[in-house]
C-alpha cells in the first residue's frame, strides 16, 4: 500500500512575506545589539516588538525591481519621442522652463539626499521589517533623481542655466532654502529623520508638487516632466502609507512616545510647509498656463486630505493637528506672491529669468485669489510694468535678511496686519538672532544649538566665502552663466525661442 503525498500548506501572503523578510533577520553574537544599533535609543523613542510593524505593500526585491522597470520602460518611451521630435518647441512659452530650473536645482539633490540616509536607516534601523521599507524607498529616491536628471537633461541642449545644478544647490542663496531643511533631517536622529521625511515631508509637499505641478507641466505641453512626475507619484504614494505606518507604529509602541513624536510633526510640518513657498511661486507665477493655484492645492491637498481626514484618524494615538497650522492657513492667499516677489526682485543672482505677470496672468491671479491679489498685489505689479515700458527694470539693491531656520528672506507679513513684515527676535548666548515667523521662532528657541550654526548665504557673501565681494564674483563662484539670470524679456532662451519659431513661420 502506498504512502499518500503529503502537499506543503499553501502559506497565505503575511506569513509567506514574513518568511521571505523578517525571519532571514539573527541574533548578533560576538557584539551586543547597542554596539550594532547604536542610534535607536539616544533620542528617548522606546520600541518593544519590532515585529509589530506592518508591512503595508509587501512587496520583495524580485517583484519590486520589476514593476519599476515596467514603468521606467513607459517613462523613457516619452522621453526618447520628446527629444526626437524636438518637442521643446511645442512648450506654451520659454519661460515655462524657469521653473524647471528651479526644479533640477531645489528638488532633485533632494532625492538624491533621500537615498543616502533612507539607505542609512537600512542599515541602522534595528527592526527588520522597517530597514527593507527604508531599503525600498531609498531605491526609489535614487530612480527619482536619475529619471528627473535624464528628464530635464534635453532642455539643456537649447536653453540656459540647466547646467552645474548639484553645484548650485550646494551656493546659490535660494537654494538654501530646501538644502537647509534636509540637513536638518539628515543630522537629525533615525526616528526623527523618518517623521520629518516620511510622514511631513511626503505627505505635505510630495501631493502638492507632484500632482498640481505635473498637470501643470502637461498643460505647458512638457510631457516629459507629467510622464516623470505621474511615474514617481505612485512610488510617492507608497511613501505615504510607509510614513503613515511609521508613525503609528512608535505611537503604539509605547504612550512615552507620543509628545516626542507631537513635537516632531509641529516642528517638521513648519519646516516642509515653509520649504514649498518655493512651489507656491512655481504653481502661481512660473507657468504660462496656469492650471490650478497654490491655494486650491493647498486646501484640497492639505487642508481637507490631511487635517480633514488624516488628524482625525491620529487623534486615537493622542495626535493632534500640527502647531501653527492656523497661521499656515491664515497665509494661503499670500504666500506664493510674496515668494514669487523676492524671486523676481533678486533674479540678477538667480539661474532663472522672471517677468512681471502679463495682464491676462494678472487677471487669472485676481481670479484666484480675489480678496487679496487686486487690493494689495496687483498695484505692485502695475508699478513694476510702468517701469518696464518705460525701458526701466526693478531689482533689490542690497543683500535680504534671512531666517535662521527657513532661510527664506524676511518678506513675510503679520496675518493680521498684511502692511507689517512679520520680524522675530530671540537670544542665545547674548546674540541676537531673527526668524520670519512664530512658527520658525518656536522652531529655533527649541534646538538653538543646531541653527545657530546655519550656513546663510548673505552671511557667507558679507565674510568673503563666495567668490568675492561683487555680484559678477559671486555669480561665477555660483557657476551662473552670462544670460541666466535676470529678465524674461530680452534673455538668450527668449531670443532663441523667437528665433525658433519665427524661421518655423517661415518655412511653412
Amino acid at each position: 500500500m502506498t504512502e499518500a503525498i503529503t502537499r506543503p500548506k499553501k502559506l497565505p501572503l503575511k506569513e509567506r512575506y514574513a518568511l521571505l523578510t523578517r525571519d532571514l533577520d539573527w541574533e548578533p553574537s560576538y557584539v551586543s545589539k547597542e554596539q550594532l544599533f547604536p542610534h535607536t535609543s539616544y533620542e528617548g523613542i522606546k520600541v518593544h516588538d519590532w515585529d509589530g510593524w506592518q508591512d503595508p505593500f509587501r512587496l520583495t526585491v524580485d517583484a519590486y525591481y520589476k514593476y519599476q522597470a515596467e514603468k521606467d520602460k513607459r517613462l523613457y518611451a516619452v522621453l526618447d519621442s520628446f527629444a526626437q521630435s524636438q518637442g521643446h518647441l511645442g512648450l506654451s512659452d520659454a519661460s515655462y522652463l524657469n521653473a524647471i530650473k528651479l526644479f533640477i536645482q531645489g528638488v532633485t539633490p533632494l532625492e538624491y539626499a533621500a537615498h543616502r540616509h533612507f539607505a542609512y536607516l537600512a542599515r541602522y534601523l534595528e527592526g527588520p521589517a522597517p530597514r527593507f521599507a527604508a531599503l525600498c524607498q531609498s531605491v526609489d529616491e535614487l530612480r527619482h533623481c536619475q529619471t528627473q536628471i535624464h528628464t530635464i537633461s534635453n532642455y539643456n541642449k537649447y536653453y540656459g542655466g540647466f547646467h552645474s545644478w548639484s553645484k548650485m544647490h550646494d551656493r546659490v542663496w535660494y537654494l538654501s532654502v530646501p538644502k537647509s531643511l534636509f540637513d536638518d533631517a539628515m543630522t537629525a536622529g533615525p526616528f526623527e529623520f523618518l517623521i520629518s521625511i516620511s510622514f511631513s515631508f511626503e505627505y505635505l509637499l510630495t501631493n502638492l508638487l507632484f500632482v498640481p505641478f505635473m498637470s501643470g507641466a502637461s498643460f505647458n505641453g512638457d510631457m516629459p516632466t507629467m510622464s516623470f512626475g505621474f511615474s514617481a507619484q505612485s512610488d510617492e504614494s507608497r511613501h505615504m502609507t510607509l510614513g503613515l505606518e511609521a508613525i503609528k507604529f512608535l505611537l503604539e509602541q509605547d504612550e512615552g512616545n507620543v509628545p516626542i513624536i507631537q513635537d516632531w510633526i509641529d516642528k517638521w510640518f513648519w519646516r516642509a510647509y515653509r520649504m514649498s513657498a518655493l512651489v507656491a511661486a512655481m504653481m502661481d507665477y512660473m507657468l504660462p498656463k496656469p492650471v490650478m493655484s497654490w491655494k486650491e492645492a493647498f486646501e484640497l491637498y492639505f487642508e481637507d486630505q490631511m487635517l480633514g481626514g488624516l488628524f482625525p484618524d491620529l487623534e486615537f494615538y493622542g495626535i493632534r493637528p500640527p502647531r501653527h497650522v492656523e497661521q499656515a492657513i491664515a497665509e494661503k492667499d499670500h504666500l506664493s506672491h510674496q515668494v514669487y516677489k523676492i524671486l523676481h526682485n533678486f533674479s540678477f543672482a538667480a539661474s532663472f529669468t522672471t517677468q512681471t505677470p502679463t495682464e491676462e496672468h494678472s487677471k487669472w491671479l485676481a481670479e484666484q485669489y480675489p480678496e487679496t491679489y487686486p487690493q494689495q498685489y496687483k498695484p505692485v505689479w502695475d508699478k513694476h510694468a510702468r517701469i518696464e515700458a518705460a525701458g526701466g527694470r526693478v531689482f533689490f539693491q542690497g543683500l535680504p535678511q534671512l531666517c535662521q531656520v527657513c532661510q527664506i528672506p524676511m518678506a513675510f507679513t503679520e496675518t493680521a496686519d498684511p502692511a507689517a513684515i512679520s520680524f522675530r527676535r530671540s537670544e542665545f548666548r547674548d546674540e541676537t538672532f531673527h526668524t520670519c515667523s512664530d512658527g520658525c521662532q518656536w522652531i529655533f528657541e527649541r534646538e538653538p544649538e543646531k541653527y545657530v550654526q546655519a550656513w546663510l548665504p548673505v552671511h557667507q557673501i558679507y565674510q568673503g566665502n563666495c567668490g568675492g565681494p561683487s555680484v559678477p564674483e559671486v555669480l561665477e563662484w555660483y557657476g551662473i552663466q552670462d544670460g541666466d539670470a535676470g529678465e524674461y524679456r530680452g534673455s538668450p532662451d527668449a531670443r532663441s525661442w523667437a528665433e525658433w519659431h519665427s524661421n518655423a513661420t517661415k518655412e511653412a
